[in-house]
């Protein structure tokens, strides 16, 4: 932007400073003190550095800006209406109110410029080391010499709270590991929490730490000094090499007479003589609400037209590239639409007789590598059990330092970080990221899945070793409950395929989904390829639930199995058949999908004049009742597994054809 003066300088900040603490006031709930104390930083990144285009949110090649610190909101959406997003004064008077585009927390989708959802510490810093990996791989990929289509930068808050949290650390060390030079953190360096000063238990040397962690690390003493932090960012800027962190030092409450500084400017309004007090502190008129002084809005709003300025260039740039580079111009348009064509569909493979019995974690790997080559934005890996996940592109490079263009990912052991940074990936229009580890540490991953399902994004999680049917390893690493965990969180897909070929089936869904992520739960021993002559087609797993087989439209007991445990089903089914009893043999492979079908469907299935049901599946009986009904039973476990070959395991916990076959005998008597 142009050139201001000192007083206009401060106007802008204080008029950040006095929306959020009008709105958090008017609002009787909020954080006041973070965007008080973060408004000169914050402005300074937004009036002098950053990239972006209040008309067009979306725009493809713009800087992404991350407060991480969501709790502190108020100053993201004082700056979004103040440089001409779509979001309006009364917007910020309905902060967080019933339908408000101002919600507690930034919310991805909901209000235009919120590029993810924030507010479990630590998530937006590691989602945004995901978009730094996405931005260079892309770059590229794509980039030529004089066409940079992208070229764009991620910035971010952090606060006290994100550093203190374990996933950003692991996300901190990954990235400097990389050496993403396109990552700029500031750093609200306040010194308090919501308990009080952070000294109470956290007394380190986050500088230290973070140049450990091979970071580039300046220190601004003065959070007020523009001139500084202006510095400090264009310093970042020419660090290409190390992500780059801003430790600066702030006031919480900046500006209030009696809270600046305490722990009671956190979380809390000021309340109203306070606030008086303050606005009077910071030359306000304490009698003005929601005031924007028309000369500072006037220098915000300068934001519009220079951002239609860089979009307009960038698409002029764009036409000489489609022009220059024709073939993979038209691939980077079909990745931003995500277009991703036929060829890839037609590479999935079918499984014969030949194939044998599979393990559905090794049929993954075969579907995974045929597809990739037809997918240039699928790019994933594992937390340090690429060999056990089968989640290897096999001839394909590794994404490491200098390297951008690889596919493989090491995420080392690192699940929490993974899921985060799946999240950023996955945030970035046309990326298809996917991680695997064992079903079990979906555990250290939950925070992100369930933020990934808030969003509608689309990450894709490869879990093996999903079920007792590990072996050996014993009960901390055999699944039990997980199933029924991941199943709770809405917007979430698990599909348990019962076969190689519907794990074909099971990754085409993945790659097509439209909202929320998928996982798919995979197995570590070898499983039977189903008959499909004699059985309904693998395709039908898309449908979530199918009737598999059976030997009457009028079956007296309808047996449900649910990935690895179908071939006890199966194997019941068809022995109940043998001895004349009119069944059914139905694939729930994942309750969400079928949940999705026409009623018409779910009841054609699972028709309520069929009142004997059994399911069985190796893991917790909770949530399967609405499948089997009061008349009906689980085969399932209860308590935790055990250590010994699996075999032995699934026969000590009556998961097999024999005892299937018998509760189905009890259920008819």
């Amino acid at each position: 932007m142009s050139q201001t003066t000192p007083e206009l300088d401060q106007l802008c900040i204080n008029t950040i400073r006095t929306l959020s603490i009008d709105a958090v006031q008017k609002a009787k709930s909020g954080h006041p003190g973070l965007p008080m104390g973060a408004a000169a930083m914050a402005y300074v990144l937004w009036t002098r550095h950053l990239k972006h285009n209040p008309a067009n949110p979306a725009w493809y090649n713009r800087d992404r800006f991350i407060l991480s610190a969501g709790h502190g909101c108020m100053l993201l959406y004082s700056l979004l209406h103040l440089t001409g997003y779509d979001l309006t004064l009364e917007d910020l008077k309905n902060f967080r109110q019933w339908g408000s585009k101002t919600p507690g927390h930034p919310e991805y989708g909901h209000t235009p410029g919120v590029e993810t959802t924030t507010g479990p510490l630590g998530q937006g810093f590691a989602n945004g080391i995901g978009m730094a990996i996405a931005e260079r791989y892309l770059a590229a990929r794509y980039n030529s010499p004089n066409y940079e289509v992208v070229n764009y930068k991620i910035y971010a808050i952090v606060s006290d709270g994100d550093l203190m949290e374990g996933v950003a650390s692991e996300a901190a060390s990954l990235a400097g590991h990389l050496k993403l030079g396109n990552i700029i953190y500031l750093y609200d360096d306040n010194h308090i929490s919501i308990d009080g000063s952070t000294a109470l238990a956290f007394t380190e040397d986050a500088a230290a730490r973070f140049e450990a962690y091979g970071w580039h690390v300046q220190t601004v003493d003065d959070g007020n000094n523009l001139d500084a932090i202006h510095a400090a960012i264009k310093s970042a800027q020419e660090e290409t090499e190390r992500p780059s962190l801003i430790k600066v030092r702030t006031h919480i409450g900046y500006g209030s007479p009696n809270k600046q500084d305490t722990a009671e400017a956190h979380g809390s309004p000021l309340g109203e003589e306070e606030v008086r007090l303050t606005k009077k502190n910071l030359g306000w008129d304490p009698e003005l609400h929601f005031h924007v002084p028309p000369e500072a809005l006037a220098h915000f709003r300068k934001a519009v037209e220079l951002g239609k300025k860089w979009e307009s260039l960038w698409h002029t740039m764009l036409g000489g590239y489609q022009r220059a580079h024709a073939d993979l111009a038209q691939e980077f348009e079909n990745v931003r639409g995500r277009t991703f064509g036929e060829a890839w569909k037609k590479a999935l493979p079918v499984f014969g007789p030949e194939a044998g019995a599979m393990a559905t974690r090794e049929a993954s790997g075969k579907v995974l590598n045929a597809i990739a080559p037809h997918l240039p934005t699928l790019i994933g890996g594992s937390a340090d059990l690429a060999p056990s996940n089968n989640t290897y592109l096999k001839g394909m490079p590794e994404f490491q330092p200098g390297q951008p263009t690889g596919r493989n990912f090491r995420f080392g052991v690192r699940e929490h970080a993974m899921g985060s940074i799946l999240n950023g990936i996955a945030l970035t229009d046309g990326m298809i990221p996917y991680g695997g580890t064992f079903l079990i540490f979906s555990e250290y991953m939950r925070p992100p899945i369930r933020l990934a399902a808030v969003m509608g994004i689309r990450p894709i999680y490869v879990y093996t070793h999903d079920s007792i049917g590990l072996g050996e390893d014993g009960p901390t690493h055999q699944p039990i409950e997980q199933f029924a965990a991941l199943r709770a969180i809405p917007n979430m897909t698990l599909i348990r395929p019962a076969d190689a070929n519907e794990v074909v089936h099971a990754w085409k869904l993945a790659i097509e989904q439209s909202t929320g992520p998928i996982a798919l739960a995979l197995t570590r021993q070898k499983v039977p390829l189903i008959d499909r002559t004699k059985y309904a087609p693998a395709a039908n797993v898309e449908r979530g639930a199918y009737t598999l087989g059976e030997s009457s439209p009028q079956p007296k007991i309808i047996l449900i199995g649910s990935g690895s445990e179908l071939q006890f089903a199966i194997a019941a089914y068809e022995q109940l058949v043998k001895e004349g009893v009119p069944a059914r043999v139905v694939n729930m492979a994942s309750w969400e999908l079928f949940e999705r079908q026409p009623k018409e469907y779910r009841i054609s299935v699972l028709p309520p004049t069929v009142r004997k049901r059994l399911a069985v599946e190796a893991g917790v009986p909770l949530g399967w009742h609405k499948y089997v009904g009061d008349e009906g039973d689980v085969v399932g476990i209860t308590t935790f597994g055990a250590s010994a070959p699996y075999e032995r395991i699934y026969k000590e916990y009556g998961l097999t054809a024999e005892n299937v076959l018998a509760r189905a005998k009890a259920l008819l008597k």
